[in-house]
């Protein structure tokens, strides 16, 4: 767990960057009978993603000496969009290491924030968050996962939905690598240690979902589809140990259903979320995290326009 005091730092000196995001109900006739859903709206930060909380936390903690070479990560886009930021607010140069199928509404947004991108094969871009280091790259290395400065940073979403909604029943979060899983959890382990915190992949790459009945991370299967931000081939080892003692249950979405709650989402809420951030609440949708007061967290807005259409003219993208 991230210790609450540091998400609580964290919250103070992120204050004037992220916005405090609204929680909102979920009025749908597709909600299941007997579950309140409430949406946290992290696509309405200044870069459309949560991952400005947690990049700005971590290069801001980082001494100068570290920092004063550039910064460096590797995302599928939105962590990108954090790391840019961050530098372009220092002055740094900033170098993102993203994967090839990385969505164009993604590489636009980096690029306009002053960022430098490297397009890797899957499994190389995938090495590199592994390893937290970039072949050829120098540079600080901001981990978009395993950093506890990021961490802390995302754990101020916990510390928001307890503060706008003390009694929830359950927590959904979308799962790429863990990072905004344990700082949610941890936050809303240490102030309502009863409710249930579960997480959302893409049945396309699923790793949390078997990693969890296995006792360990294991290989499953990984395919490319416009959920970029969220799934993977394994659970990073690193987060294991953390993740596992914080997760009640992990759920593996069908892209068909994510595509259907981006619809129920831009229809009945207004809200436009891209793959990743429409996981949780398709998992909602489907009855999978149960009755009561259920927080579904919309991770980013970052869709290109093109595919949006395709999913609202009623396609699986």
């Amino acid at each position: 767990m991230i210790d609450l005091r540091e998400i609580e730092a964290a919250r103070a000196r992120i204050a004037d960057v992220a916005v405090r995001t609204p929680l909102v109900r979920l009025y749908a006739s597709e909600v299941p009978d007997g579950t309140e859903i409430y949406l946290k709206l992290e696509a309405l930060q200044p870069i459309g993603s949560f991952k400005i909380r947690g990049a700005t936390n971590a290069v801001r903690l980082a001494p100068e000496e570290a920092r004063g070479g550039g910064l460096v990560t590797a995302s599928a886009g939105n962590m990108a969009q954090g790391v840019a930021w961050a530098g372009r607010e220092l002055g740094l140069p900033a170098t993102i290491a993203v994967p090839e199928h990385a969505p164009q509404a993604k590489l636009s947004a980096i690029a306009r924030l002053g960022g430098k991108v490297v397009k890797l094969p899957y499994d190389d871009w995938w090495q590199a968050i592994v390893t937290g280091s970039v072949d050829g790259i120098d540079g600080l290395f901001v981990h978009p996962v395993q950093d506890d400065g990021v961490m802390a940073g995302n754990g101020t979403i916990g510390l928001e939905i307890i503060d706008d909604l003390p009694d929830p029943d359950a927590v959904v979060i979308p799962y790429g690598g863990g990072g905004l899983t344990v700082g949610i959890a941890s936050a809303v382990r240490a102030l309502k240690p009863e409710v249930k915190i579960y997480t959302a992949e893409p049945a396309t790459g699923a790793a949390l979902a078997a990693a969890l009945p296995a006792g360990e991370p294991v290989d499953v299967d990984y395919a490319a589809s416009f959920v970029d931000g969220a799934g993977s081939r394994r659970v990073l080892d690193s987060m294991w140990p953390r993740v596992r003692k914080l997760v009640d249950g992990a759920f593996a979405v069908p892209i068909a259903d994510t595509a259907a709650a981006v619809r129920v989402l831009a229809t009945r809420a207004h809200v436009v979320a891209e793959g990743a951030g429409a996981l949780a609440a398709a998992a909602a949708l489907a009855g999978h995290a149960g009755a009561g007061k259920v927080v579904c967290i919309v991770s980013g807005g970052n869709i290109d326009p093109a595919r949006l259409a395709e999913i609202l003219q009623g396609g699986d993208a």
